[in-house]
């Protein structure tokens, strides 16, 4: 039997141990380090660096694994000039070494999917997988003015008065909400990934989305969820303690 498969029950089934060396603290350190960064000093982020930090945030969960994101660093100084503009002048934008305009993708669901069932990981495609990659375009298609969504979200609220039935996303607004939040995970990974090598970030919301789009060429279906800003951590960078409210207020046990 391979390294990968182990059997279970007399059937053999795909096996990736979890590593046991992670160093918890380590991670923590990394975890409670990271701020929003607002001044950064002019040294750069070495290729290498930047590189494995993308490659890290491209390891993202992500729904369906459908990798709902684009990532455009923006080295012209024409285009990072602008973009700075974009960002309503922020210091944050000023100063970064990188900045990295994080795109969230609804229009590549069929493409994705075809090249999933292309490159499935394993020598058979299960057929149960084939099924579901088969079906996952009409399960985001919500058609025009929201057609296909309105009589999807009609059909499921039906079956859901018997069964447990998935509540969306049906309009073309879920769909975008549903690849932000892939996105958004991403993104985490990347200013983690940061913070790891000794860099620090600053999550920008606050941007112009169509100067932004428009600066970038994205088309219908492309949109930016926040641009992120990537140096190194300024000796006044950081403007003030962090502040986190009452656990109590965010975790239940129910």
């Amino acid at each position: 039997m391979s390294n990968n498969t182990i059997s279970i029950n007399g059937k053999s089934r795909y096996y990736e141990p979890a590593p046991q060396d992670i160093d918890i603290e380590n991670f923590r350190k990394v975890v409670t380090s990271r701020r929003s960064v607002r001044k950064f000093t002019n040294k750069p982020i070495p290729q290498a660096v930047l590189d494995d930090c993308l490659d890290m945030a491209l390891l993202a969960p992500c729904s369906s694994g459908l990798q709902q994101w684009e990532f455009y660093v923006v080295r012209s100084s024409d285009k990072k000039a602008k973009l700075v503009k974009a960002c309503m002048s922020q210091l944050a934008a000023k100063t970064a070494a990188e900045l990295i305009v994080c795109v969230a993708r609804t229009d590549r669901v069929d493409e994705f999917s075809r090249q999933m069932l292309r490159e499935w990981p394993m020598p058979d495609v299960p057929k149960l997988v084939q099924r579901y990659y088969q079906l996952i375009p009409y399960n985001y298609a919500a058609g025009p003015m929201n057609s296909f969504a309105f009589a999807k979200k009609a059909a499921f609220a039906l079956g859901g008065l018997v069964a447990p039935v998935p509540r969306g996303p049906y309009t073309k607004s879920e769909v975008e909400l549903w690849a932000a939040k892939s996105t958004a995970l991403a993104c985490e990974n990347l200013v983690l990934a940061f913070r790891a090598h000794g860099f620090d970030s600053c999550m920008m919301e606050g941007f112009d989305a169509a100067r932004v789009s428009k600066l970038l060429n994205l088309q219908d279906g492309a949109f930016p969820i926040m641009v992120i800003g990537a140096g190194e951590r300024a000796d006044d960078g950081v403007f003030w303690p962090q502040v986190r409210f009452d656990r109590k207020l965010f975790v239940h046990e129910v």
